[in-house]
């Protein structure tokens, strides 16, 4: 445990056959003692794609260490464990939005595990991502954290074809449906 008060994670039902095995996985690490540690191969973070309902369109943000444009997230810092509150502080950390909420509900949305290439600071390993969906009533005041991670505003449509990955597409698919799309 991080810090003795663990919070509950609650995980999305599963909507493909890959989701349901990431599920299994994500269950069997949640028995473990921090399932959040970057020390681990496969450990949590949470993420969320930030969407602005009256426009339609939704946020991507360029990861270089990817190298694709992705929803905004990470990891827990210390003495975190709630995944909604950990995609919150990344979500405003990242795009400088100061009025983020979960949307419809607060829960997470959808699971995915990805691999993380390896880097100079650490081997390869996966992510357990927890994503949510936030929404803002200030798009224009968003900033992006630095110079080398720029932010965009796309309609569904241009987001799907300028993301590289299919779990981020999965996503959007998924913020698309309940924007009645």
């Amino acid at each position: 445990m991080r810090d003795g008060h663990e919070a509950p994670v609650i995980l999305p039902e599963p909507r493909t056959a890959i989701e349901a095995a990431d599920i299994e996985r994500v269950r069997a690490l949640l028995g473990g003692p921090d399932p959040w540690g970057r020390g681990t191969p496969l450990h949590l973070t949470a993420s969320a794609l930030v969407v602005h309902p009256p426009t339609r369109r939704v946020l991507l943000r360029w990861h270089a260490r990817q190298q694709a444009w992705l929803q905004v997230g990470g990891h827990a810092d210390a003495g975190e464990s709630d995944p909604l509150q950990i995609a919150l502080r990344e979500g405003a950390e990242e795009t400088g939005l100061t009025d983020l909420t979960p949307w419809p509900d607060g829960s997470p949305v959808h699971l995915v595990i990805v691999p993380v290439p390896a880097a100079p600071h650490e081997p390869a390993h996966e992510h357990a991502d927890l994503r949510f969906l936030l929404v803002t009533d200030t798009p224009d005041a968003v900033r992006p954290e630095k110079p080398d991670s720029p932010l965009r505003w796309l309609s569904l449509a241009e987001a799907r074809k300028l993301t590289t990955e299919a779990n981020t597409c999965e996503t959007i698919d998924r913020a698309a449906a309940l924007l009645g799309e």
